[in-house]
């Protein structure tokens, strides 16, 4: 609507009073006593449809829990079967008992879903998801007639299992939000058994089997992370009881023994063989599967209760809805004529006041904090109480509150720049720590090693003398990340940069990987060597972690005019555009540390060290000749660190081949 058309708006559209709270509070209460008989008639309505829909919830869950009883046999078999087609002929007679059961179990199951058959959708999605389980009789007859392939079979019992656990997944009927999570909370459950189940069956095979074939080893790897998945899933739904019969299930003997089955199964990744009995596995698994379903069994007699009880609530609240309606009308006008005289002048004042807080205040007092010193006394004195003239108690809490805020975000200022200054100083000193206590440890290594004549104790002392090393450079990094100098690491005069490379060589792990390819003459100054190993050794260690350990990481050196470069180039997985662009303003600093997972805590340590020495470090895509790609992180040494022999040519410039 324009301005010339507002002008023709006859004033008699317009509520009068609106613009006065008095007004408002009128004409809001007009409105619900108008409407009154017809929120009567549709609360007993609604009353009427939850009455209704609680017997619906407990009849799908019913149905629910019987269906996970079959997915419970249907389970075991498949696990079974898995184990028998690996080889454990022992299982023979176990899957020919299990059959049996399932069968019964899909007979009773069947009869049910035709005596309710037509009453709810659940009923005839589960029909549906019937026939997968019927057509398993081809499966178990190939598994007789020596035929079967374990996985496919294994595949063909999941399908079926899976088609009737997403079968069972049912909204409850009505609006009860705890009904709706512990639904949800029961689903997620199944599908977290399921893949316990999942995982019990495979690895039932793989344990007869000896050893992980083919994609098996990256299947348990999905199945551990949705079992993971679908418990977070849980804990966001359940009930703190509910949560705690979960915990109580994984806190079994059974479920530590499988956990400590599960880190054996890891450890065959490669291929190596797996010493475990799989009757063991079989039967911790299976405990542990059982007390799951036991938790579901649970959540499902806890949702036909609430069911069961919302319908009687609903039944006792139709008699009481329509007195309570009018007692909330009677009391709502009395108030209203008593509040809203109490409202209209304390809210100007408490928004001047807040709007000076926000204004004036709080920017005042956490500039005093971020300008504090080191000395000073940081803990904020309490602030005057606030009491507006005139208000409604409501009002003087929200005045009350304001002024709480206010002290809140000052005193959580404070602590901030408190906790950041005393963790930098706790950093520093635990890393001054460790330093003088691994200096001291190599310090007596080393005399070891000078007075050990055993090749095989001296090769021990060695591998102890490399991983102190590599502590003493962890310590280190949290001087760096502290603020704090390398000192007092330090050479006298000039050291080669060979020397340095090979230094930060030794400060890493797989150090038999790194290839020292080309390394031009040229000197370091000792005062910055310390800092420069350790930059290098960080971006070693990083290439080294990221490439196959099939390829090794090559370093490189030359000279660029009073300059010195140095290249560590590795051909792994590489890295996005985006991935160099965020490493790259890491490594210069224009990323703040505070918002930056720990696994690239050694980008921070590199930027440091290189703003500190004044150096340029920047990464790289890696562009091999044979089509392999990988990383190169590129590091300048200026002039000032870099002593080249004056019988060299200084704007000699060397190309060096890092593709």
């Amino acid at each position: 609507m324009t301005r010339t058309e507002r002008r023709f708006v006859p004033k008699s559209l317009t509520l009068p009073g609106w613009r006065t709270i008095r007004g408002r509070v009128a004409i809001v209460l007009a409105v619900p006593t108008c409407l009154l008989l017809i929120v009567t008639g549709l609360g007993v309505a609604d009353r009427a449809a939850d009455w209704s829909a609680a017997r619906e919830t407990a009849g799908r869950v019913e149905l629910i829990l019987k269906a996970q009883d079959l997915v419970r046999q249907l389970q075991r078999e498949r696990g079974l079967t898995n184990g028998l087609l690996a080889g454990a002929t022992e299982y023979r007679d176990d899957v020919t008992a299990q059959r049996a059961r399932t069968d019964t179990t899909r007979t009773g199951f069947d009869a049910l879903l035709r005596a309710d058959g037509a009453k709810t959708d659940t009923a005839d999605a589960l029909k549906d998801a019937l026939v997968p389980v019927v057509e398993l009789a081809i499966e178990r007859r190939k598994v007789d007639a020596g035929t079967a392939k374990r996985v496919p079979t294994l595949n063909a019992y999941t399908k079926a299992i899976e088609g009737l656990i997403a079968a069972s997944a049912a909204e409850p009927a009505g609006g009860d939000r705890a009904l709706a999570d512990a639904m949800g909370a029961l689903q997620a459950l199944s599908h977290a058994t399921e893949a316990v189940a999942l995982e019990r069956g495979s690895l039932n095979g793989v344990f007869a089997e000896g050893r992980f074939k083919g994609t098996e080893f990256l299947d348990f790897t999905e199945v551990r992370a949705d079992r993971l998945a679908f418990l977070r899933q849980y804990a966001e739904l359940a009930t703190p009881a509910q949560q705690s019969a979960l915990d109580t299930a994984f806190a079994t003997d059974d479920a530590k023994r499988v956990s400590r089955y599960e880190k054996q199964a890891e450890d065959g990744a490669g291929g190596r063989r797996l010493a475990v009995d799989p009757r063991d596995w079989w039967s911790s698994m299976t405990a542990l599967v059982d007390q799951l379903h036991g938790v579901q069994r649970d959540i499902g007699s806890g949702v036909r209760q609430r069911a069961d009880r919302i319908g009687d609530d609903a039944t006792g609240q139709l008699g009481g809805f329509i007195g309570l309606g009018v007692l909330i009308l009677a009391v709502a006008t009395a108030l209203a004529v008593l509040s809203s005289r109490s409202i209209s002048r304390p809210l100007a004042a408490l928004a001047d006041e807040a709007d000076a807080v926000a204004r004036t205040g709080l920017p005042a007092a956490v500039g005093r904090i971020q300008r504090a010193d080191a000395g000073d006394d940081l803990v904020p004195g309490p602030g005057p109480s606030r009491r507006i003239p005139g208000s409604a108690r409501e009002v003087t809490r929200l005045a009350t509150a304001l002024h709480n805020v206010e002290d809140t975000a000052i005193g959580l200022a404070t602590e901030q720049a408190v906790l950041r200054r005393n963790s930098s100083e706790s950093l520093a000193s635990l890393g001054r720590r460790n330093q003088a206590l691994l200096s001291r440890q190599l310090g007596l290594i080393t005399t070891l090693e000078s007075q050990e004549i055993d090749p095989d104790a001296l090769g021990e002392l060695f591998e102890l003398d490399h991983l102190a090393t590599r502590m003493r450079r962890n310590a280190e990094s949290l001087l760096v990340l502290a603020g704090e100098e390398l000192a007092p690491r330090t050479w006298p005069g000039l050291v080669a940069v060979a020397e340095v490379v090979q230094s930060a060589i030794a400060e890493v792990e797989q150090y038999q990987r790194v290839a020292v390819v080309d390394i031009q003459d040229g000197r370091i100054r000792g005062l910055a060597v310390a800092e420069i190993s350790h930059l290098l050794a960080e971006l070693i260690e990083n290439a080294l972690v990221f490439s196959p350990p099939s390829r090794p990481v090559e370093i490189y050196g030359w000279r660029d005019g009073g300059e010195y470069c140095l290249a560590v180039v590795d051909r792994g997985s590489g890295m996005t555009v985006e991935e160099l662009a965020r490493s790259n303003a890491r490594l210069a600093g224009r990323e703040p540390f505070l918002v930056a997972p720990t696994r690239y805590l050694g980008h921070y340590v590199v930027g440091t060290l290189a703003t500190r020495l004044g150096a340029q470090v920047e990464l790289c895509p890696t562009q091999g000749q044979d089509g392999t790609c990988g990383v190169t992180a590129y590091i300048a040494l200026p002039a000032t660190l870099v002593h080249v022999p004056e019988t060299e040519t200084q704007m000699e410039t060397e190309t060096v081949p890092v593709g």
